[in-house]
């Protein structure tokens, strides 16, 4: 999804899902063999944007939006790579703010980070929305899928609207500029490379930038 779409997103009625992620083999051999080239498979920051994550492991950020139909059909190839990662890289996703209709779902990925209910909530977020075509768009929505999904509605509520969640969706907005984000789905890499991209390449080309660093 590009930014200048966004409004036509939040109205989106999906369509079934592309197949599972399947011969994804993405090694670092097989990475570094792609050759990717900057300026046409990614980015190299200018101003290197912040990472949170320790000096011991590379971080990637996954910037999406619930309402991407691309972001719904690459969900599943990244959760498999994520599945497949080595130890030394860490995953954190950023739900994007292109606007501010964004923010109620922005605070739904963040609630459901701080109950520890994204591997379970996650994924139907997005077949709620581009399957189901459920409008979760605003709180009232949210929460009532969500407490459907039997979620104890105070503790959610509670989750959504508090200071810890509304900073971090202020923070991922914060990262998404430094990045430089265009569109969804796409990556950051360790503060230095920016990724736009929506299947398996994307992936391949991320494994040769982390092999980089990690040679580096």
């Amino acid at each position: 999804m590009q930014r200048r779409e966004f409004s036509r997103s939040l109205l989106v009625a999906g369509t079934t899902a592309i197949g599972a992620a399947s011969g994804l083999a993405l090694t670092p051999a097989l990475a570094q063999r792609v050759g990717p080239k900057e300026g046409v498979d990614y980015v190299r920051l200018s101003t290197p944007a912040p990472v949170e994550s320790p000096a011991s492991q590379i971080e990637v950020l996954e910037f999406f939006a619930y309402t991407c139909i691309h972001c719904y059909n690459f969900e599943p190839v990244f959760e498999q790579w994520i599945q497949q990662k080595p130890s030394h890289v860490t995953v954190r996703r950023m739900p994007v703010a292109f606007s501010p209709a964004f923010v109620p779902m922005q605070r739904l990925y963040f609630a459901l980070e701080a109950m520890n209910l994204v591997d379970r909530l996650h994924a139907k977020v997005f077949q709620a929305i581009h399957v189901d075509r459920l409008p979760l768009t605003t709180p009232p929505a949210i929460i009532d899928w969500v407490v459907k999904q039997g979620v104890d509605r105070a503790a959610f509520t509670e989750a959504y609207n508090s200071g810890p969640t509304g900073s971090k969706a202020q923070r991922a907005a914060q990262l998404q500029d430094a990045y430089g984000v265009e569109g969804t789905p796409s990556l950051g890499i360790a503060g230095r490379y920016y990724l736009q991209g929506q299947g398996p390449r994307t992936l391949v080309v991320a494994n040769a930038l982390i092999a980089e660093l990690r040679k580096g």
